[in-house]
């Protein structure tokens, strides 16, 4: 993915990058305070904002190869498994419910499955909103503090499946992450940004 000349002006956030490549087949951390323009980029990657000018060319991919956790999910008014297979529903593939179990008994989520999705805590819609989006096998995956929320065994585990998934499928991730010090062992590649710029 190569962004070019891309500008977005969100209320006091002046984003703009001049020349930024996302190599596949790698995970990226993009680092840097809060309100320099960090979500707002992934946002445009997107598609959920327009950009006010410049340009993102995608090389092949598909919007329904890209798949976005946000620190705060959007979660459909269904149960846990609604919410987890919907993915899979819209681009018409099969649903294995053997191998979904296995994913949320391994997130420590499956006792819950049928459980009312709005009434989780913010660290289990944390939980589902990272299987939702890995259980489809999308080739990029936009990640925005997912992992803020979680106690420190659950972070580790999720980090791990992180590397596991890069690992199993060459996927792309770009990951929106504070917590530099655990994180760091993920990236192959690091963004600094800061007041709505790439510096490094």
């Amino acid at each position: 993915m190569r962004i070019t000349e891309l500008r977005k002006k969100v209320g006091k956030t002046d984003l703009y990058v001049e020349d930024l490549k996302i190599e596949s087949g790698m995970i990226h951390g993009l680092v840097g305070p809060n309100g320099c323009g960090k979500t707002t980029l992934l946002k445009l990657i997107m598609g959920i904002t327009a950009p006010d000018s410049g340009s993102i060319d995608y090389e092949g991919l598909r919007p329904s190869d890209i798949t976005m956790m946000s620190q705060r999910p959007y979660l459909m008014h269904a149960s846990v498994y609604d919410n987890i297979v919907y993915p899979l529903k819209i681009r018409g593939e099969k649903i294995d419910a053997a191998k979904i179990d296995e994913l949320l008994e391994r997130a420590g989520i499956l006792e819950i499955k049928d459980q009312y999705a709005g009434s989780l805590s913010s660290g289990e819609r944390q939980k589902l909103s990272f299987i939702r989006a890995i259980v489809f096998r999308p080739k990029m995956i936009l990640m925005d503090e997912t992992l803020s929320n979680l106690d420190a065994d659950s972070e580790k585990l999720f980090r791990e499946m992180v590397m596991e998934r890069h690992r199993e499928d060459g996927s792309t991730w770009l990951i929106v992450s504070h917590q530099w010090d655990e994180m760091n062992e993920l990236f192959d590649k690091v963004h600094h940004m800061e007041k709505g710029r790439i510096v490094k």
